[in-house]
């Protein structure tokens, strides 16, 4: 079974540069406790994510990564201090509640793209970082701001890879010190990372078919569909 939805997971990054934890954790989550279950999910989002980074290496731009991962860091501290003292509940009907408004937005109605300031990006990040610190689900203000910017989809797509894969080992070596990574967790890992890898190579290979315009439209169908997961939760 953990086999199983590893491969899926890494497929459906594979496609879209982001989603594994989104399908993976409630399937895992059904005979995985959470201590054992995040982890694991963090350690496969590091495979999928070094594939995508390695694949898209010719498109990864620093300077585009550069102020999200800078915003990301105080987020993760003001989110973990401030938004668990505050009702999840409301935090995850409001953030669902835009998703959805902005997805369907986003459509069926034309905008055109354009290139953001970078103070948007290092916005996205601290909100990215501080949400997903208090329940996470921080991904929603990243994948936002990649997608209004008038960038081609392999830059998004490698912005996302590449962001995700620093927040990833940073998550990791927090895990590891923390002891929350144990050998229990180890093993899930080696036992699912063939199939997350055949699943990311498999994703990839599918992404390549998919036009700048569909790819978009790709995004926001899985954004509408983690905003109605995050109201339904």
């Amino acid at each position: 079974m953990v086999s199983s939805i590893a491969f899926f997971a890494g497929l459906i990054q594979g496609l879209c540069g982001f989603g594994s934890a989104l399908f993976a954790m409630p399937l895992l989550l059904q005979f995985l406790p959470a201590r054992i279950a995040t982890p694991f999910c963090i350690l496969m989002g590091l495979v999928i994510t070094s594939i995508l980074s390695l694949d898209l290496k010719r498109h990864l731009d620093w300077e585009k990564i550069g102020p999200i991962f800078i915003g990301c860091i105080p987020g993760i501290a003001v989110g973990t201090y401030f938004l668990k003292t505050v009702d999840n509940g409301i935090i995850k009907l409001l953030l669902g509640l835009i998703l959805i408004f902005y997805s369907l937005f986003k459509l069926f109605i034309s905008v055109r793209q354009k290139r953001l300031n970078r103070l948007w990006g290092i916005l996205a990040g601290f909100f990215t970082g501080a949400i997903g610190a208090a329940f996470s689900a921080g991904g929603p203000p990243t994948i936002i701001y990649t997608s209004l910017n008038d960038w081609k989809k392999d830059e998004i797509k490698a912005t996302l890879s590449g962001f995700f894969l620093l927040t990833g080992i940073l998550i990791a070596i927090a895990h590891i010190l923390s002891g929350i990574t144990t050998w229990t967790v180890i093993r899930f890992f080696v036992i699912s990372a063939i199939p997350v890898t055949f699943g990311t190579i498999l994703g990839t290979k599918l992404y390549n078919r998919l036009t700048h315009k569909g790819y978009l439209r790709l995004i926001y169908i899985i954004l509408l569909v983690m905003g109605v997961l995050l109201i339904i939760r």
